[in-house]
């Protein structure tokens, strides 16, 4: 097979698989979403594309499902709460994984086969990384999406606290909450909304929350689980045990940049000695030691 022919099939793998991370990473969260389009009052063209859109969504989230029960992958409950650490629940994103998981192999697998040098090892390694990308693109996601509520707790428990002191009980506050980081930090809007429909189908506070904290995995999360339980158990002030844990996530984080501020200074050396130094001996030696080539050159002559 002419080597031409692999440029086609590989851009077509690899468009396939970059299909596949660019719906798992730009997925906007759907609180932000509609308050975006409730403050711009989209048209109607607009909402017309939206809902055909949404309409192609429904038709390939069923047909995927069909494949699955057709192939015969069982429910797997690890999976399900992996997508949840990224954000993505329900079954469309189940059955989008098991599709990635099943097509990427066989399209890697066919590519390998018209590869003109190292075939049998084409054919071993390009399936197998296929096979594991979607997994690695699911363990990225998650740790991005973590990373981000890390971020976002000291404001949310800033607001929290200007809510509590203003006079709203704690499921009003996150709410109210929720409502106001929906745009700026969509991650810890959703794990909020995930808290508040959950105690509305009757699960306790504290059982919603120390779900969250497993979801989430965060030691803040775990913090301010222990922290809502304790007032919940002895009946402290709300308003008190949150601003004290306020103070002391921003202590915290104050901490964590001195510390990372004070490493700069030790891997700054490496730089230093591979580009830095030697850059400054050449502009400081170069002239002399040119000088003293070509007197040298004068005198053997």
């Amino acid at each position: 097979m002419p080597p031409i022919l692999l440029i086609p099939i590989a851009v077509a793998i690899f468009s396939a698989i970059a299909l596949i991370g660019i719906h798992f990473a730009s997925r906007r969260s759907r609180a932000a979403g509609r308050r975006l389009r409730d403050a711009t009052k989209v048209g109607g063209p607009v909402r017309v594309r939206a809902s055909r859109r949404m309409a192609i969504g429904k038709r390939l989230v069923v047909f995927l499902h069909w494949i699955r029960r057709r192939v015969g992958i069982s429910e797997d409950a690890s999976l399900r709460l992996r997508l949840a650490k990224a954000g993505y629940r329900g079954n469309g994103p189940v059955d989008l994984y098991h599709a990635a998981r099943l097509m990427a192999p066989v399209l890697a697998l066919a590519a390998a086969s018209f590869s003109p040098y190292n075939r049998v090892f084409a054919m071993l390694a390009l399936p197998a990384i296929a096979y594991l990308s979607p997994d690695m693109l699911l363990q990225r996601l998650i740790k991005i999406r973590r990373e981000k509520i890390r971020r976002s707790i000291p404001d949310a428990v800033d607001l929290l606290v200007i809510c509590v002191d203003a006079g709203l009980g704690i499921d009003q506050a996150l709410l109210r909450v929720t409502h106001e980081l929906a745009a700026s930090n969509p991650e810890i809007a959703e794990e909020f909304v995930q808290i508040n429909r959950e105690q509305r189908a009757g699960k306790p506070r504290v059982d919603a929350w120390r779900e969250m904290a497993e979801r989430v995995n965060l030691t803040e999360i775990v913090a301010f689980t222990s922290m809502l339980t304790q007032t919940e158990r002895f009946g402290t002030p709300i308003s008190r045990a949150l601003r004290t844990f306020s103070d002391g996530i921003r202590q915290r984080r104050r901490h964590a940049a001195e510390e990372m501020a004070a490493k700069t200074t030790v891997k700054i050396i490496f730089p230093l000695v591979l580009f830095i130094f030697p850059s400054i001996f050449i502009v400081l030696l170069g002239p002399a030691i040119l000088t003293i080539m070509r007197g040298g050159s004068g005198l053997g002559q």
